[in-house]
């Protein structure tokens, strides 16, 4: 197994945020996948995460919902960890009665904003997200509000995910864009072709999100059959074909079984070298994993074992869409002209 190393610090974006190399998903401790954890090992976990030179997290006003954001935000208090971390979290997503519905509107981003720094406990966000975009909503004026809260000092870099090029390109001419989240592992890989080169043409740094393929790539067809009730995944595609998709990860687990590593180290280690511009955001909540994924940090891969691993999860290898909702994902994320925006309209 490769050996736990303090996480460098890199550039996101071109914008001035510094950040660990490898980042901290903490959706998963709240619920989402399974369960909520236990608050007090859950906090102990944070604080191993940043301990090892872990400084990025990321969570999100609708993981628990809101109940993610109040863990994060007592986990730094606890420890007095404000200043040694950057804090991402997103808004635009609302669960109310089974219904999800997406939000842009610029009274909604506010008290979205004013919310999330209540929860948090501090006083600026340093990476807000637009979580998903709302196609009702031109996004320059999502953009628009967003440009007013960093003016006034309670966020201070502003990101997307889940946004297609030329939304990014809208967004960005309005307030520059630090980072772009999306999905990104050895077996989603639909934003390379246009979002990418769209990112690195405007300075933009990239965080993929489940780039371990929320977990299979580590576990195999294993965790697909052992999910609990309430675990999304039982939702996703790729793990209803889970016994089709078994292959993926054999061929991955044998290749990291002659590297020396696991393959939830390799799967990552994948992902760390697509540019140092690219910073993955993996999550657990067990204290192994953690060291796991920080250890794929250090691993050094040829380009002729990229390709290998590549041609491992060939879209026609791999069986079913990448996520359960596609309609809320990059390729349905085009939003109506500014022009056609009256400004008193509410869509709240």
């Amino acid at each position: 197994m490769a050996s736990t190393a303090d996480v460098p610090k890199v550039k996101l974006g071109s914008q001035g945020l510094v950040v660990s190399a490898q980042g901290f998903g903490c959706m998963g401790m709240t619920g989402g996948y399974g369960l909520p954890k236990p608050e007090a090992d859950m906090i102990n976990l944070i604080h191993q995460a940043i301990d090892s030179g872990i400084t990025f997290l990321d969570t999100s006003d609708v993981y628990g919902p809101h109940t993610n954001e109040i863990l994060l935000g007592k986990a730094l208090k606890e420890g007095g960890l404000r200043d040694k971390v950057q804090i991402a979290t997103k808004f635009g997503i609302r669960r109310t009665d089974g219904k999800t519905e997406v939000i842009g509107d610029p009274a909604y981003v506010r008290s979205a904003c004013e919310g999330s720094l209540k929860r948090l406990g501090v006083d600026c966000i340093d990476l807000y997200y637009v979580h998903r975009i709302d196609i009702r909503v031109p996004i320059e004026v999502t953009m628009g509000e967003l440009k007013k809260l960093v003016e006034e000092g309670k966020v201070k870099y502003v990101g997307l995910s889940e946004a297609c090029a030329s939304t990014i390109r809208r967004a960005h001419a309005v307030h520059p864009i630090t980072a772009v989240q999306n999905e990104w592992s050895l077996w989603s890989r639909d934003l390379e072709d246009e979002i990418v080169p769209t990112c690195r043409e405007l300075g933009i740094g990239i965080v993929p999100y489940s780039p371990i393929g929320r977990g299979f790539l580590a576990s195999g067809p294993s965790l697909a059959e052992n999910l609990i009730e309430g675990d999304f995944r039982k939702s996703m595609p790729r793990f209803q074909n889970a016994e089709h998709n078994k292959a993926v990860f054999e061929r991955v687990n044998e290749m990291a079984t002659r590297k020396g590593c696991t393959a939830a180290q390799l799967a990552l280690a994948w992902v760390h070298h697509q540019g140092i511009d690219v910073v993955p955001i993996p999550g657990t909540t067990k204290l192994e994993n953690l060291k796991q994924n920080i250890g794929a940090v250090s691993i050094k891969l040829t380009p002729e074992e990229m390709a290998e691993l590549e041609s491992f999860a060939t879209s026609d290898i791999v069986k079913g869409e990448r996520h359960a909702f596609m309609h809320l994902t990059w390729i349905h994320s085009e939003t109506p002209p500014l022009s056609s925006w009256k400004g008193n309209q509410e869509v709240v």
